[in-house]
């Protein structure tokens, strides 16, 4: 009966042991290769519980989630005018077809990331050999990440993987370079500044004579409003000495007289020589009339 009992439970422990090797699960960040005496003989890209040969089959499995390259130092690029630049860079990718991605690397991310690595490089020395230090400084890298991970996507697709960014953290320029390309920026600052200086002037000077004729035409209106007002004036003031004058001539004869005599003898130095029975003198004999 023991015997039996134990016969039962090493049973058991065998199917259990069995069960254990036939069974394994994949969640949702993982795919799967199921080998059967080292060919490839199935993929598991959902998650899930699957079964296997124990002994004659076994599985693999490889993290799908994004993995980072990110070098350790700047790599060193000579632009279009053979000046170098120090480019830090970084590489955002995952496994898009794990059984190509096993095919090409054996699983191996390191072999992948190398290969990703040298596919950067070589797209990175390309568009920076096409360009300016000027247009590398100024803003072109969105361009050229661009540019890059379509290149890079490519070649990933190759070896089963996906490249999902590419992007430049930082360009530097070497300390010989630097001066160079810095003392060249200033110079353009300088010209464009100039040049903003220069059509600031213009455009004062061109204001400035605006204003000058606009004044000159409003001085010489008012002139002529004046002109015309103090004409007005006149004409009205000699139509009333007029008017006044022909009311009583001798009254009018007689108050220019007296005006006369007063602008005359302003001054106590003013010497007037005239006959005693000249005109000038009639309105201080008798009654004022000529002859009298």
């Amino acid at each position: 009966m023991m015997r039996s009992t134990g016969n039962i439970l090493v049973a058991l422990v065998a199917l259990l042991l069995l069960l254990s090797l036939s069974v394994f699960t994949v969640d949702q960040k993982q795919n799967a290769i199921v080998f059967q005496l080292g060919e490839i003989v199935s993929v598991k890209t959902k998650p899930g519980l699957y079964f296997k040969i124990p002994l004659v089959q076994n599985v693999r499995v490889f993290d799908t989630r994004i993995l980072t390259i990110d070098a350790d130092e700047p790599e060193r690029f000579i632009t279009s005018e053979k000046k170098n630049v120090l480019v830090d860079s970084f590489v955002k990718w995952r496994i898009a077809d794990v059984k190509q991605y096993y095919v090409s690397v054996g699983g191996d991310e390191q072999r992948a990331a190398t290969r990703l690595s040298q596919t950067v490089n070589d797209g990175l020395r390309a568009e920076f050999g096409k360009l300016t230090v000027h247009d590398v400084v100024s803003g072109e890298r969105d361009k050229i990440t661009d540019r890059l991970r379509s290149l890079v996507d490519q070649d990933a697709r190759k070896i089963g993987a996906e490249v999902v960014d590419v992007r430049i953290k930082r360009v530097d320029l070497p300390q010989e370079v630097s001066a160079t390309v810095y003392s060249r920026m200033e110079s353009e600052r300088k010209r464009v500044a100039n040049e903003l200086r220069s059509t600031g002037a213009a455009e004062a000077e061109k204001i400035r004579a605006d204003a000058d004729r606009q004044r000159e035409v409003i001085l010489a209106q008012a002139y002529k409003q004046a002109q015309q007002v103090k004409g007005e004036g006149d004409a009205k003031a000699a139509a009333i000495a007029a008017a006044a004058f022909g009311k009583n001539a001798e009254f009018y004869s007689f108050y220019r007289s007296l005006d006369a005599y007063r602008k005359s003898f302003a001054s106590k130095n003013d010497v007037l020589v005239l006959e005693p029975n000249s005109e000038f003198f009639k309105y201080m004999r008798g009654t004022g009339k000529a002859g009298n």
